[in-house]
């Protein structure tokens, strides 16, 4: 990922960090996420990363069926960092998060009315550096169309040729209408050549599996 004049060092990253657990949402370390925030729980977690380092954990419940006002959570997530904020008129925050890096989940910490947690960034420190790795492209397009056209999805493939291979596939892998379980696992892979590959394999199953329909799920 490019990283701006207002990005942290990693030296400087916090080490208590607030929690947003939002199902089927993906954040990676490059990508811009767009929220519209109008719980007063949110609205309150927003006021106060504003106040400070300006820096959100993006994290997702686990899907085990279970309703509950504090839902578990998986083990890793995204942190980002407010680039984008502005208010309505009635009383949301329309913001954007633009993705630093992961982490692991260290434990969770009681109090405030939203979560916070004790983040452990450095399994993923190579996040706040471009990855250049090679990925099949060619290979990951042709099966992008497959998925599209299975999923009606208009592309523009203009833009899509002239999109580099990390913005294209951090691209893809946060707006591709996935499941939790997918999108996790986008989350986790280790470096651009395996989150490429995650993907592709993704749509390949979601557009040719079970009785050949598509298993993507919408949300």
């Amino acid at each position: 990922m490019s990283r701006t004049a207002f990005d942290p060092d990693f030296d400087d990253l916090p080490q208590v960090l607030p929690v947003f657990p939002l199902g089927g949402v993906l954040l990676l370390p490059g990508g811009r996420l767009p929220l519209n925030i109008f719980e007063p729980r949110y609205l309150a977690m927003f006021d106060d990363a504003m106040a400070s380092n300006r820096l959100i954990g993006m994290i997702q419940p686990v899907e085990d069926g279970e309703e509950s006002d504090v839902p578990k959570i998986y083990e890793t997530g995204c942190a980002g960092r407010i680039t984008s904020f502005n208010e309505t008129d009635d009383g949301r925050y329309l913001v954007t998060l633009s993705g630093l890096i992961r982490f692991d989940l260290q434990r969770e910490l009681p109090g405030e009315s939203y979560r916070m947690v004790e983040p452990n960034y450095e399994r993923f420190r190579g996040d706040m550096e471009e990855d250049t790795a090679a990925i099949d492209r060619e290979r990951l397009v042709k099966v992008l169309g497959d998925y599209f056209e299975a999923n009606s999805i208009e592309g523009d493939w203009e833009a899509i040729e002239q999109t580099g291979d990390e913005r294209l596939v951090t691209s893809l892998a946060m707006i591709c209408p996935l499941a939790a379980p997918e999108k996790q696992a986008l989350l986790e892979a280790m470096g651009l050549t395996e989150r490429a590959e995650t993907l592709t394999a993704i749509m390949e199953m979601a557009t040719h599996g079970g009785d050949g329909e598509s298993e993507a799920k919408h949300h």
